[in-house]
């Protein structure tokens, strides 16, 4: 995929856009050697600000980790930061309580347990999550404890080889390196996430972990929804093996 954004827009409104992220860009904060995703996507749409409380720059309306490459939703207006604040935070007032307020789906490539630990074809984990500023880290612990935030998030097992796993995730809430630290609890690790217990770094750089897909309530107040899907920007062998597993 180019590195053009103008090429990785999947969906665009006067009060919000949603770009497919490469691994290295940062969607808020950007620090050395990140690419500083809001102000690409602000020089892009530099020709359209007509709206009158349009914000100086995107704001991201949730986090997406810079090695994690996909969806990445901003809100550009200061109503649409508000709304999808609350959406992306656990509710929309007044929604259907039927239907979660944002839907996240991730595509994540595992590499297979050493141990040769089976998982099984579908589940849900249930952690608890405290975060330590001081190394960019989450650990996830069983139960309840001081600084710990609850993490639910459901998967199923869309393919495996011998080196690899292909886990099709459904993230329930949305906690800091939620996938990344859930997953090493179990002993399993994302290839490429040194972090979090990979056995070594991606040539390419990042980790194989990709928002999929996006649904969320559209911040126009409509009450229609925005969905969008994004392929994963690295086109080999690899990823077109977990394609294939889950049509």
């Amino acid at each position: 995929m180019t590195n053009d954004i103008s090429s990785r827009i999947l969906y665009l409104s006067p009060a919000c856009a949603v770009v497919n992220k490469l691994s290295g860009e940062a969607v808020e904060g950007a620090g050395p050697g990140m690419g500083d995703l809001p102000r690409t996507l602000s020089a892009a749409l530099a020709a359209n600000t007509d709206k009158p409380d349009r914000l100086v720059l995107p704001a991201a309306a949730h986090r997406l980790d810079v090695p994690v490459t996909g969806c990445a939703a901003f809100a550009l207006t200061q109503d649409a930061l508000r709304f999808l604040g609350g959406a992306f935070s656990g509710g929309v007032p007044g929604g259907d309580d039927a239907v979660p307020a944002v839907e996240k789906r991730y595509w994540a490539i595992i590499e297979t347990p050493p141990d040769g630990t089976p998982l099984p074809d579908s589940g849900e984990l249930v952690h608890w999550l405290r975060f330590d500023p001081r190394r960019n880290k989450s650990f996830a612990y069983d139960e309840p404890g001081p600084g710990r935030k609850k993490a639910v998030l459901k998967y199923r097992l869309a393919g495996k080889g011998r080196n690899y796993l292909f886990l099709d995730i459904d993230l329930v809430t949305g906690r800091h390196h939620q996938i990344r630290a859930q997953l090493a609890r179990l002993r399993l690790h994302v290839k490429g996430d040194l972090k979090y217990g990979a056995r070594r770094s991606e040539q390419a750089g990042g980790i194989r972990l990709h928002a999929r897909s996006l649904s969320f309530p559209d911040p126009a107040g409509n009450g229609g929804r925005i969905s969008v899907t994004a392929e994963p920007p690295l086109r080999d062998n690899l990823w077109l093996a977990f394609e294939q597993s889950v049509l």
